[in-house]
C-alpha cells in the first residue's frame, strides 16, 4: 500500500504544480514528463505574440 500512497502523493502535488502554472502562460505549452509511473518533470514553454 505504500506504493499506492506514493503514487497519488506524487499525482496531487502534480495536479497543484499545474494548477499554479497555467494561469501564468497566455500562449504556449505544458509537457509533462514521466518514468516510471511517475511525473519526474514538468516543462513550461511560453509563447510571446508580436502585434
Amino acid at each position: 500500500m505504500r506504493i499506492v500512497d506514493k503514487k497519488v502523493q506524487n499525482h496531487e502535488q502534480t495536479l497543484e504544480n499545474l494548477k499554479e502554472i497555467i494561469p501564468t502562460i497566455s500562449y504556449g505549452t505544458i509537457t509533462l514528463v514521466i518514468q516510471d509511473n511517475y511525473v519526474v518533470q514538468i516543462e513550461k514553454n511560453e509563447k510571446f505574440r508580436l502585434k
